[in-house]
């Protein structure tokens, strides 16, 4: 198993479902599991949300400097 494509698979399926956003907000690993349907060892899972909590916070911050070049006139 690629670790780092499944993150981007779960990032992709979590920003797609805002409802699955806000379940993995308050349940993580629960989503996880859920999204992969299968049964991993909790240290793999943990490090799996670890990874896709970074994505997500990373792809939110892309969007925020995005918005604020647009205000300053760059892109």
């Amino acid at each position: 198993m690629d670790i780092k494509e499944k993150i981007e698979e779960l990032v992709e399926k979590i920003q797609k479902a805002p409802d699955m956003l806000k379940k993995f907000k308050t349940e993580p690993v629960k989503v996880v599991e859920e999204l992969l349907d299968i049964d991993l060892p909790d240290e793999l899972v943990e490090k799996i949300v670890d990874g896709v909590k970074a994505k997500i916070t990373l792809d939110k911050l892309d969007d925020a400097m995005d918005l604020l070049g647009g205000l300053f006139g760059k892109k």
